[in-house]
């Protein structure tokens, strides 16, 4: 969503570049090594099934701690704030995440909080994925003006009316609730959804 701002180059890095897929959702190509974009004006740390493996890849964790020393601005979206916080990047700063990741976040130094985005100092923290909206919409009022960023929410035409008040653990059903606390493998006719 930060591409259409005005002078922005986005690119996708990682430890090593390639396809990286997230299990049975999606991939994205790294066009770029972690060696390449040193210094990057702006970092966004998504989330999702790889974090696992994110919160111990030493690379990636040496790259963010050194790419934060100089960016204007640091951010994740959903559990990429565990990745932030591995680095060592939210000792002491309120932060967010996944709802079922806010145990996580205190485990490495951070002060949990529900809400969907947290700005502390120049790192910006987004709970769940929809939340990542609400955070890009704010750095790119605070990168390019508001007037911009409401030029690209409407461009995008976020003007959320979800057909259920169910996006959080204190909203949901008690049924639902669980339902997504349980671990399942996705059954086949749920994968196309």
């Amino acid at each position: 969503m930060l591409w259409p701002l005005p002078g922005a180059r986005v690119r996708f890095v990682a430890s090593e570049p390639g396809l990286k897929r997230d299990p049975g959702a999606f991939a994205l190509l790294a066009e770029h090594g972690l060696d390449e974009i040193p210094r990057p004006d702006v970092v966004v740390v998504p989330g999702g099934t790889g974090v696992g493996a994110a919160v111990e890849d030493e690379a990636l964790l040496d790259w963010l701690r050194e790419a934060h020393r100089h960016s204007r601005w640091t951010t994740s979206v959903c559990t990429g704030s565990l990745i932030l916080g591995s680095a060592g990047l939210l000792p002491g700063l309120r932060a967010t995440t996944h709802w079922l990741a806010l145990d996580q976040l205190a485990e490495l130094g951070a002060e949990p909080t529900s809400e969907r985005v947290v700005e502390q100092g120049k790192i910006i923290t987004a709970a769940g994925v929809s939340a990542g909206i609400d955070m890009a919409l704010l750095l790119a009022e605070r990168l390019v003006g508001p007037e911009i960023a409401q030029a690209v929410q409407l461009r995008i035409e976020y003007d959320p009316e979800p057909p259920f008040d169910a996006g959080s653990p204190e909203k949901a059903s008690a049924e639902v609730v669980e339902r997504v606390r349980r671990p399942t493998r996705r059954e086949p006719s749920e994968a196309g959804r």
